[in-house]
């Protein structure tokens, strides 16, 4: 068996840092030196796939879409990210304002007003500026941009998220295929995989920017003047980058997470000045219109493939969108598995399914509905006129319409400096993840060395063309990862029935071990639970009667033919049984700081209210109970015990 990089120092995979930057560098040569061939060849990539695979995109998606659902509702949800014992590392808010922001904030922020707009002149079967445009606008924007762009990303993370924090696996694309090829992932597999990852990253994110920078320059421009060039571009990726790698540089935790929080804060000022401003009533009831006609035909649109009209509408818009989620879920799917550590899996569904679909229609209605309201109902062409010539301002345009345009207009523009700010420095994470063996723990130089890379390759594009290349390109290679990723879902399911089997046994003589023998029987027992020992008591508790208990078991078990490894760290023992092909059995004291119950008559005289406690741990993690004060007997007793259940277990996966 190869050994994990999971149990090596944190260094950077060369296997995977130079193939990858070299085919970055390559893919970046074609595309800028000859970008109309480059445009001309990935066009007519995206075009084949189109024609012959718009029913697998379709039918991939759905899948897609059951699978969350499925596992949100099921008797896998309570399943977490991690041990059982682990706890989320971001508080709800937090959690939430990170994955929006890197998942599809800055699209809100281009396409809120555009799209609505571009369905409602040219709507796939309804009469064009009619109100059953404005229904069908609205009712496709929602499709778009609601719980199947959301279920592609939640199942990437759910996959790498799961396999990494459950099976101590690393945290990158090709633990996807564990279930598939095991321990191969270490491997040339593993490393193509993770090749594929991060060029389709670093081309995503960096044909991102080259177009937002070049959209916000349009907005600046229609907005103060400041002229709409190259040059003016490269600045401001410049300053964008600039900000990103000292948010790279300040890490997760006060990075990425401030400019997630402080952007989430600007999107729901803005969200709900607009909603003020413009016509309330009509907005809050076109929402739960639109939500109503959106779940109403949900099953039909997603597989609608447009298979008996002559239209090309479906290529030009649905799957255009499937292939760039797809394309995008490799850096958003890994970047939400690495913020959802702790998250049990019913909870991490409503929070990355669920939550941000429904802030995404309120935002979509806010401004869309308003939007087409301003045209149909007030007469104002130039909105609609704007979408046409240049989507990129229509966001401007819209704002111009409202009362404090300069205070919205300034909302919003940084608004999108800042999404992309977080776009690029996430980017930069995953990619260094990807190339660090699924370690975040890594020197700060190579976090800076992608960050730079996303504007140097945004730059150079930028000035001798070929970002309309890549994004082909990238949204192209949406068709192989999708294969893996069903590939992946179906070793998912796997792994989760061996973990309801586990938990099934588990159940079996559900005791938590026996009370320490005494002769003074039940108050010897309640003076114990009552106890709040120190570290130095449970401390020496565990290497009096833990460690001797394990080291007895362990020669028994050895006495019997098994071959068993019994570890002592400072805080933790572990005995661990080798049961050859099959899971091997695993049960661990850890000392743990805990805070104190409260209970008057014990914590009145007390200031220091933590106390310390010798917790049971099995392979699956914490099992919640204090063992400090037992016999060695009844520790003994405790390990035969959850060595019979993990028999029983064995038994249910033959």
């Amino acid at each position: 068996m190869s050994t994990s990089p999971q149990e090596q120092p944190a260094q950077l995979n060369l296997k995977v840092f130079v193939p990858a930057s070299a085919l970055i560098a390559l893919l970046l040569a074609f595309a800028a030196s000859m970008p109309e061939q480059a445009d001309a060849f990935f066009d007519q990539l995206q075009s084949t796939l189109v024609t012959n695979g718009s029913w697998f995109y379709v039918l991939s998606v759905a899948l897609f879409l059951l699978f969350a659902v499925f596992l949100g509702v099921s008797r896998y949800g309570d399943i977490r990210l991690g041990p059982d014992h682990a706890k989320p590392q971001f508080g709800m808010l937090t959690w939430l304002s990170m994955l929006f922001a890197a998942g599809m904030g800055i699209g809100l922020m281009f396409f809120g007003v555009a799209e609505p707009i571009m369905h409602f002149q040219a709507p796939p079967t309804a009469e064009p500026q009619s109100i059953a445009a404005v229904k069908e606008a609205m009712k496709t924007t929602f499709f778009h941009w609601g719980l199947h762009a959301w279920a592609i990303y939640a199942v990437v993370a759910l996959v790498l998220g799961y396999f990494s924090y459950r099976h101590k696996l690393p945290l990158t694309l090709r633990s996807a295929l564990y279930p598939l090829i095991g321990d191969k992932i270490y491997g040339w597999p593993g490393h193509l995989i993770d090749i594929f990852a991060v060029t389709s990253t670093i081309f995503g994110v960096s044909t991102s920017l080259g177009f937002g920078v070049s959209q916000i320059n349009a907005g600046l421009s229609y907005v103060t003047g400041i002229p709409n060039t190259t040059a003016v571009q490269t600045i401001l990726m410049a300053v964008v980058v600039a900000i990103a790698v000292v948010s790279v540089v300040t890490g997760l935790e006060k990075g990425i997470r401030r400019l997630s929080e402080a952007n989430m804060i600007m999107a729901v000022a803005l969200m709900l000045l607009i909603l003020v401003l413009g016509p309330t009533v009509f907005l809050l009831q076109a929402y739960v219109q639109n939500t109503g006609a959106y779940l109403s035909d949900i099953v039909r649109n997603t597989f609608n493939l447009y298979t008996y009209q002559k239209t090309d509408w479906i290529g030009g818009w649905t799957i255009f969108y499937w292939g760039w989620w797809l394309a995008w879920a490799p850096f958003v799917g890994l970047f939400i598995a690495r913020i959802s550590y702790g998250r049990t899996l019913r909870e991490f569904v409503i929070g990355v399914l669920l939550i941000p679909t429904a802030f995404t229609l309120l935002w979509m209605t806010i401004f869309g509905n308003s939007a087409i309201d301003l045209v149909l109902n007030q007469g104002q062409t130039d909105l609609a006129d704007m979408v046409k010539q240049d989507t990129s301002v229509a966001l401007f345009v819209f704002l111009q319409h409202f009362p404090f345009d300069t205070v919205l207009n300034v909302i919003a523009i940084l608004m999108v400096v800042v999404f992309f700010v977080t776009s690029c420095d996430s980017g930069a994470m995953v990619v260094d993840i990807l190339c660090s063996n699924g370690r975040n723990d890594t020197p700060v130089w190579q976090r800076i060395y992608w960050a730079v890379a996303v504007g140097v390759v945004a730059a150079i594009l930028l000035y001798a063309g070929g970002l309309n290349a890549l994004q082909t390109m990238t949204i192209a290679s949406a068709l192989p990862f999708a294969i893996v990723l069903l590939i992946a879902v179906y070793g998912l399911l796997k792994a989760l029935r061996v973990e309801a089997f586990k938990q099934e046994s588990l159940q079996i003589h559900a005791s938590v071990g026996l009370p320490p023998a005494s002769d003074e029987g039940w108050k010897d027992r309640l003076e114990n639970i009552i106890s709040f020992p120190n570290r130095k008591a449970v401390h020496n508790f565990m290497q009096r009667v833990g460690y001797t208990a394990l080291s007895d078991v362990s020669k028994e078990f050895q006495r019997l033919g098994f071959k068993t490894e019994l570890n002592q760290q400072e805080r933790s023992l572990q005995l661990e049984v080798k049961l050859g092909d099959s899971p091997n059995f695993v049960y661990a004291i850890y000392l743990s700081k805990e805070q104190q119950p409260h209970i008057q008559a014990i914590n009145e005289d007390n200031d220091d209210l933590t106390y310390y406690r010798a917790e049971v741990h099995l392979k699956e993690g914490g099992q919640n109970y204090d063992i400090m004060g037992w016999s060695k007997n009844a520790v003994i007793n405790d390990v035969i015990d959850h060595f019979h259940k993990h028999q029983h277990f064995l038994h249910l996966l033959n």
